[in-house]
């Protein structure tokens, strides 16, 4: 592509929190940005199990990247996807062109991993795109209508068994949720199913449940799903995902929903560039996350396979870690253009903000710092920091009176059943048939309520 002018060139790869926080970081420079990426919208990741429970619209969480810059001149959106970089020619391919660069910054975040078995995928969908959120609330939903006239009792109990691969955060805020729509929200509106019928079972590795937050709040983590009735399994490792179940050892789960949140890796892309990769794909950077040898590339965000320069430890693949690590590259480079780097580069060092994740309707849990709680003032603390860091007053505002609503009424609005759902059932109730279902508990009729 063509120069517009003598100004240094800065390509972006990706419009997550990175790569938005390294575009917005350059406003005031003297530079030239071209911030290239497969979708047209920046997306809030960690809300997608809230689409994915038909707690949220796809909208609510997602905002294009055009109307995020388009106030900051310097910067030229593209949206394609990156086959190629030649370090050495320092040029970028992607599928609707080719650019140069004087510093390139790969921002290109990470995909579900499924650790050598991507066979699982078709039967255990992740949660790192809107798509595959609304795969999951597709399953969701549909698997109620189904069972609600399944007549075969074996059949009925695979349908509503909802297994969640992976205890971390994102394992563990699903699970919570898909229970209570099986519990709260649905058997409402259901004739022959009640509120004891779902199964919601998370089988995770480890010894504990959110195991990258404080041990104390793994194990309240813990007793709160268990008192909602979910069932867990630790210490266990799935060995095989197919359509009747998942595969534990030497034990099977029937289940026709399984959904994957058991870790992530870099894109594909890491795997084809002349340099270092870990065993997750991502891309291994040093103390100034620059690439060894070519000081003019820099990794960010989930991409990188980066080290807190003070502790040692991992930086974390946290939206405060992205923007934490764009930020700092976005000094970093001001400074050169500018003329008065220093002899030698800072190394980043990541700050922690805390972390926390919900566990259940008016429950969170929360770590700031030495600082550990819980219940709903870590329900409230969760619901504002996840508010602070969508994009855009209407996102706030509509998201805001979404919880507000769904809170009060125990109901969940965006249950769209998406696509051609097929419906599969393998005894269908007759009018003439005794159903083997039994009603939900508590009076009740035939009538339709509200």
């Amino acid at each position: 592509m063509n120069r517009s002018s003598n100004l240094p060139r800065i390509v972006i790869i990706g419009g997550g929190f990175a790569g938005i926080n390294v575009a917005k970081s350059l406003k005031d420079a003297p530079v030239e940005i071209d911030l290239v990426d497969k979708h047209n919208y920046h997306l809030f990741q960690p809300l997608l199990y809230q689409v994915a429970t038909g707690e949220l619209d796809p909208a609510n969480i997602a905002a294009p990247i055009r109307k995020i810059l388009w106030k900051q001149k310097n910067v030229h959106v593209a949206l394609g996807e990156v086959t190629a970089i030649d370090f050495d020619k320092k040029l970028v391919d992607f599928d609707g062109g080719e650019l140069d660069y004087d510093y390139l910054v790969i921002a290109s975040g990470a995909q579900q991993s499924y650790f050598g078995h991507d066979e699982f995928r078709a039967h255990a969908p992740g949660l790192k795109s809107i798509d595959d959120a609304l795969e999951i609330r597709r399953r969701l939903f549909l698997a109620f209508e189904e069972a609600e006239w399944e007549a075969d009792e074996e059949a009925r109990r695979k349908k509503l068994t909802f297994v969640i691969v992976g205890g971390g955060p994102t394992g563990v805020e699903l699970a919570g949720a898909v229970k209570e729509v099986a519990t709260e929200t649905l058997p409402r509106e259901f004739r022959n199913i009640h509120s004891d019928m779902a199964r919601v079972i998370i089988v995770d590795g480890g010894q504990r449940l959110v195991g990258p937050m404080p041990e104390d709040l793994g194990v309240r983590a813990q007793h709160v799903l268990e008192k909602m009735g979910v069932e867990i399994h630790l210490n266990v490792h799935v060995t095989d995902v197919t359509a009747e179940g998942v595969k534990i050892g030497d034990e099977t789960i029937p289940a026709e929903n399984v959904f994957w949140a058991a870790g992530v890796q870099g894109q594909d892309l890491a795997k084809t560039l002349d340099t270092e990769v870990d065993r997750g794909s991502r891309i291994v950077v040093g103390p100034d996350l620059s690439i060894p040898n070519h000081p003019e590339v820099f990794v960010v965000g989930d991409a990188a396979h980066a080290t807190d320069a003070t502790t040692g430890n991992p930086v974390p693949g946290l939206a405060q870690g992205a923007i934490q690590t764009g930020r700092f590259v976005a000094e970093i480079i001001k400074a050169e253009i500018a003329g008065n780097a220093p002899k030698e580069r800072p190394q980043f060092s990541y700050h922690d903000k805390g972390s926390m994740a919900m566990i259940g309707r008016g429950n969170a849990i929360a770590a700031i710092g030495k600082i550990h709680y819980g219940g709903i003032l870590g329900w409230i603390s969760w619901n504002v920091l996840h508010v602070m860091f969508l994009v855009g007053f209407r996102n706030r505002f509509k998201v805001m009176l979404d919880w507000l609503w769904n809170y009060i009424w125990k109901t969940r609005r965006s249950r769209l059943i998406t696509g051609d759902p097929e419906v599969h059932i393998k005894q269908l109730y007759s009018e003439h048939q005794q159903p083997v279902i039994k009603p939900r508990r508590g009076k009740r009729d035939n009538t339709d309520e509200g």
